[in-house]
């Protein structure tokens, strides 16, 4: 049987800030449905290895691949959501909670086209996962930092995306946003998205996270079962050489189960 399309793979990949290297000899590949978390200690690399992927950053060398095409030509873009760090929403013209998330639709029709009844359909829909919705026509400014992110989170939900790519989305953000975030989450790789985001630690997404992948100064230092690494959320660190070979345990399935059934 042949292996399915990787959704993600970076292939030797390196990136270098300002005459610095930053990751060093990535190889990287997720799976269909994978949910899986890129941990490490501040400046290890996470946030840089996601937005090289989805092509914020340029790669210094080797490859990265989305769906199967290589970033460079890629064009479905529809296919891809991305949420970026948290940042604080009160600048510029004021929106109000439903306009930013319905900005995640734009990709689905032609540009200047009214919005749908499918795309009123998700809007509705991705605020209700992440709790927003009597908060639609608040304005964005308004909002706390936790009810921020979610907005952001939302409207990456709002398209559908076959593929989200999380950075940070907890880092800063309350407890009850945390929590929504998740169980939203959860909703989407349930219905057979995949999943990449970088964490500080597991916490509310311990449940959803099938596969770890941990950097330190910038090369993986650890891929396999969440299972295997109880003490990581603490130090961050697994305690291997950036030039050991990385320890490759069975995977289990996208929510944590022994593969789907």
């Amino acid at each position: 049987m042949n292996r399915a399309v990787p959704v993600l793979e970076v292939t030797s990949g390196a990136v270098a800030l300002g005459g610095r290297p930053i990751l060093r000899d990535i190889d990287l590949r997720v799976e269909p449905g994978e949910v899986v978390a890129l941990l490490g200690a501040n400046g290890s690399g996470k946030s840089t290895l996601v937005k090289a992927a989805v092509g914020l950053l340029p790669l210094s060398a080797g490859s990265v691949a989305l769906f199967g095409e290589p970033l460079s030509s890629f064009r479905a873009w529809q296919r891809l959501g991305y949420v970026p760090q948290r940042s604080p929403m009160n600048q510029g013209i004021p929106s109000t909670v439903r306009e930013v998330v319905s900005s995640g639709r734009l990709a689905h029709r032609k540009p200047f086209a009214p919005a749908r009844a499918a795309d009123r359909a998700a809007v509705d829909a991705a605020l209700a996962a992440v709790g927003l919705t009597d908060r639609a026509t608040h304005p964005v400014a308004t909002l706390s930092g936790g009810q921020q992110q979610r907005v952001l989170m939302a409207r990456t939900l709002a398209g559908g995306p076959e593929l989200l790519v999380l950075d940070e989305p907890l880092a800063g953000v309350d407890l009850i946003s945390q929590q929504a975030m998740a169980t939203a989450l959860a909703e989407r790789a349930r219905a057979g998205a995949t999943v990449v985001v970088v964490l500080h630690e597991l916490g509310p997404f311990e449940s959803l996270i099938g596969r770890t992948v941990v950097l330190r100064e910038g090369r993986i230092v650890y891929d396999g079962a969440p299972a295997a690494l109880a003490d990581l959320a603490h130090d961050h660190d697994v305690h291997c050489a950036p030039t050991d070979p990385v320890p490759r345990l069975p995977l289990p399935g996208p929510l944590g189960t022994e593969g789907r059934r």
